[in-house]
C-alpha cells in the first residue's frame, strides 16, 4: 500500500476506463464461446490469452498484483507479471479473467470477466489463499459491522441501522461444507440467507444496492484475489469491507511474507485492500444478476459491461456490438 512521505503516484487517466471495458469483452467473448462445454480449464485459459493480449497494448507500465497465482503456477497473468505498451502511467493490475469457471463450463448464470486498475502501490498484493470477508453497502456508520464480532452481532447492528427486524435481513454466503455453522449462526439471529455456488466478487457488489438486488451483508471465507478485487468494486460506488488472509499453512505464511506481508493476523479495511483511484470493468460471460451475458448473432456479438470509476463515483454500462470474428486468435 501507499505509505505516507513517499511520492504519489499518477492518478488513472480516465480515458483507461473505455480501455479496460475493451479488455474484459474480450476475455468475456472468449470464454463465452466455451460456454457449456464441460471444460472449466480450456474456458478459463481462453479468458486468459485473450485479456491479457489486449492488456499488452494498452497505454500503461502496469504490474499484476492480484491475478492467476504465484510465477511457478501461473505461466501467464502471474503476480508480478509486467504488462502494457511500457509508456504511460505505472498502475496496479488486478484481474479475474474468468470469474466462476465452473458456471461457464455449466452455462449457469453469473460468470464474468472482470479487472482492475489502480495507481501504483494501491491495491493488495496478496497470494491466492482464503480469505475471511464481510461487506455492506454505502449509507451506514463506519464500523457498523466487523469481522471479528459474531454473525449474530453483525445482523442486529444491520437491523438496528436500518430500522428493522433481523427476520427483513438478507446475508448472501457461497455454498461451502465450511459454512455450515455460519448459515445456521445467521439462520439463528433470524435472518434469511442465500446461497450462491460460485462469484463472490458480483456478490459483494450485490450488498451496494440492496433494493434492487435484495442482499444486505456478504459474510463467508473465499479468495483473496476476489476479495481485493470486490474491494475495488465497493471504493467505487460505496460500502464496507473487512478482511483477513487465512495463513494457516507454513507454506502459505512463506508466500505471503515473499510478497511483503508481515502482519498475518491483520484485519484489512477497504482502503487497505483497495486505495488511491481505482477503475474497476466487468463483462458478464453466462446471464446474470449483474449483467447480461454474451450473445452470438449471425453477424454480430452483444456484450454488456459494467465499468466503475472510484474518482468520480461514475457507473457506466455499456452495450456492446463485435464482429463476429473478435476472440478468434
Amino acid at each position: 500500500m501507499i505509505e505516507t512521505g513517499t511520492p504519489q503516484p499518477q492518478p488513472v487517466p480516465r480515458t483507461l476506463a473505455l480501455e479496460l471495458a475493451r479488455v474484459t469483452e474480450r476475455a468475456a467473448i472468449a470464454a463465452a464461446r466455451l460456454r457449456g462445454k464441460g471444460d472449466e480449464k480450456a474456458a478459463d485459459q481462453a479468458a486468459v490469452d485473450a485479456m491479457r493480449a489486449e492488456l499488452g497494448g494498452l497505454p500503461i507500465r502496469g504490474t499484476v498484483v492480484i491475478g492467476e497465482g504465484e510465477r511457478d503456477q501461473a505461466p501467464m497473468l502471474f503476480i508480478g507479471e509486467r504488462l502494457g505498451s511500457g509508456e504511460g502511467p505505472e498502475v496496479d493490475i488486478a484481474v479475474d479473467p474468468l470469474e466462476g469457471t465452473t458456471l461457464c463450463a455449466k452455462d449457469m448464470p453469473g460468470a464474468i470477466a472482470v479487472m482492475a486498475l489502480a495507481q501504483r502501490g494501491a491495491l493488495l498484493a496478496a497470494p491466492d489463499v482464503y480469505m475471511q470477508k464481510i461487506a455492506i453497502g454505502p449509507g451506514y456508520p463506519a464500523g457498523l459491522v466487523d469481522l471479528d464480532a459474531s454473525p449474530a452481532e453483525n445482523i442486529r447492528a444491520l437491523a438496528r441501522a436500518r430500522n428493522c427486524p433481523p427476520d427483513q435481513i438478507t446475508a448472501l454466503i457461497l455454498d461451502r461444507p465450511r459454512h455450515a455453522s455460519l448459515i445456521a449462526e445467521v439462520r439463528e439471529a433470524g435472518a434469511s440467507v442465500r446461497l450462491i455456488t460460485d462469484g463472490d466478487v458480483a456478490g459483494i457488489i450485490f450488498t451496494a444496492s440492496p433494493e434492487e438486488t435484495g442482499v444486505d451483508i456478504y459474510l463467508g471465507t473465499g479468495a483473496a484475489p476476489e476479495g481485493v478485487l470486490a474491494a475495488a468494486a465497493l471504493r467505487c460506488i460505496g460500502g464496507q469491507m473487512q478482511a483477513r488472509l487465512v495463513l494457516d499453512t507454513p507454506e502459505r505464511r512463506r508466500r505471503a511474507q515473499d510478497m511483503g506481508i508481515r502482519d498475518f493476523n491483520r484485519k484489512y479495511e477497504l482502503n487497505d485492500l483497495a486505495g488511491g483511484d481505482v477503475i474497476v470493468a466487468a463483462t458478464g460471460v453466462t446471464d446474470g444478476s449483474l449483467l447480461r451475458g454474451v450473445r452470438f448473432r449471425q453477424d454480430r456479438i452483444q456484450t454488456e459491461t459494467v465499468v466503475y470509476r472510484s474518482e468520480a463515483g461514475t457507473i457506466r454500462r455499456i452495450l456492446g456490438e463485435h464482429r463476429r470474428e473478435v476472440g478468434r486468435g
